[in-house]
């Protein structure tokens, strides 16, 4: 590889690999990492070592917290506050490879550890929050409400809803610091399947996601300082899938961005199974399809394939591999994307690896939806556009600030001016 490549080629052969260090690399700009320490990181560890790749993010993440407790001690908050988010991104960068490893008994202590460093972040960052218990059923879902500076309530409010295996702290980097600079207040929640929902308390996802995001609207809806009218909803990775599927029956949300668009997920999972094998499940065959497929995990690169089967089937709460394929085929929006009625933007990247081609799709499914390319040629391709989160913040918030933004009343005419009608009161915003 040619060092002036790396962008095209890759950091790592590995694809999981090199697509965490874009995501790094990525939330540099909002301080949740620093390049330097990145690349240094990945300078250390060979191809394939995945003991050591674990080892690598653990060690980086612990380092920081120790700077940002030391930092805490000292009054030294604001310094606190940028070590501790670094730290939770590269703890949350191990936690992502536990399944790589030989067992799995890392995986509840490093999320553990994220968590705790995530929350001592929340409590030097320099925005006022309000930590919130949103009820779902038996168990309440987990939220952060974090309030913009010299905003008077009222306030526009940004939800934020996670894919199948991001973070708090990746969330922040990628759209909630943007949008507390721009007035906006930010709900960061976990969803059912999504880390402490699912780690601690065992809770999977479910494709009926209105089920969630109607608690939350009911939440906000109750709270003083949130503008009814002016509450926004943003879905990156599979939430995506997550908020389509929910603007179909909830139409309270005044806009909605899909960072990216997702139509049936599935797509994702079967692109990987060798045709052969798929026409067994395909054919109702799931005996044989579970023999042949526990077969292939054998295999040197089976088993590399198994670590990351594991990772992604364990948010559905499933066992088998034709049990998880009939779990992940019910999450597809096909059948209720029409209903859609929300103002609603999809992004839709270069060299898209997860869902090629469903932004489009979804797009030609929800009328008058705004379609939005991001290129190679302006360093926004990939699922996300990792390396290109300040572009994206720039033209998803540009986008809901226009359809968000309370319209001034029109100018009151001079007293005693002949021929003025009456001012027209301003339209409702963001509908």
């Amino acid at each position: 590889m040619r060092p002036h490549t790396v962008y095209r080629d890759g950091f790592y052969r590995d694809a999981s690999w090199d697509f965490a260090v874009r995501c790094l690399l990525g939330r540099a700009s909002r301080g949740g990492s620093e390049p330097g320490e990145v690349l240094a990181t990945v300078a250390r560890v060979e191809e394939g070592d995945h003991s050591g790749w674990f080892s690598a993010w653990s060690d980086l993440g612990n380092h920081l917290a120790a700077v940002g407790d030391a930092a805490t001690a000292r009054g030294h908050r604001p310094g606190a506050a940028r070590a501790f988010l670094r730290s939770a991104n590269y703890l949350a960068t191990a936690l992502e490879s536990v399944d790589h490893l030989p067992d799995t008994d890392a995986l509840l202590p490093t999320f553990r550890r994220h968590r705790l460093v995530w929350e001592a972040f929340v409590a030097t960052g320099r925005w006022s929050v309000d930590e919130v218990e949103i009820p779902y059923e038996g168990t309440p879902m987990p939220g952060w409400h974090f309030h913009p500076e010299d905003s008077r309530p009222p306030a526009p409010t940004l939800v934020v809803v996670n894919g199948s295996d991001g973070t708090l702290s990746g969330l922040w980097c990628e759209i909630a610091d943007a949008a507390l600079e721009r007035g906006y207040g930010v709900l960061l929640f976990d969803g059912p399947g999504q880390q402490s929902m699912l780690f601690e308390h065992g809770i999977p996802f479910r494709p009926d996601w209105e089920a969630v995001l109607t608690p939350v609207m009911e939440h906000l809806l109750a709270r003083d300082d949130v503008d009814p009218e002016r509450i926004a909803l943003y879905g990156i990775s599979q939430g995506g899938y997550w908020a389509t599927r929910a603007l179909a029956f909830e139409h309270h949300f005044a806009a909605a961005v899909l960072d990216g668009g997702v139509v049936d997920v599935a797509a994702s999972w079967r692109k990987e199974i060798p045709a052969p094998l798929l026409r067994l499940y395909d054919r109702g065959e799931h005996a044989k399809f579970e023999r042949a497929m526990e077969l292939g995990m054998r295999t040197p690169r089976g088993r590399r394939t198994r670590a990351v089967w594991d990772f992604r089937t364990r948010p559905y709460g499933t066992s088998g591999f034709a049990e998880t394929l009939d779990a992940v085929s019910r999450y597809q929006v096909r059948d209720v994307a029409g209903r859609v009625s929300t103002p609603v933007l999809i992004a839709d990247p270069d060299r898209e690896q997860f869902f090629p081609g469903q932004s489009e799709e979804l797009s030609g499914m929800v009328e008058g939806s705004t379609f939005v390319p991001f290129t190679e040629a302006e360093g926004a391709s990939f699922h996300c556009q990792p390396l290109a989160r300040e572009l994206t913040a720039q033209r998803t918030l540009d986008w809901l600030d226009e359809r968000l933004s309370p319209r001034r009343a029109p100018a009151r005419p001079p007293a005693g001016a002949p021929g003025q009608p009456p001012p027209a009161p301003p339209p409702r915003s963001g509908r």
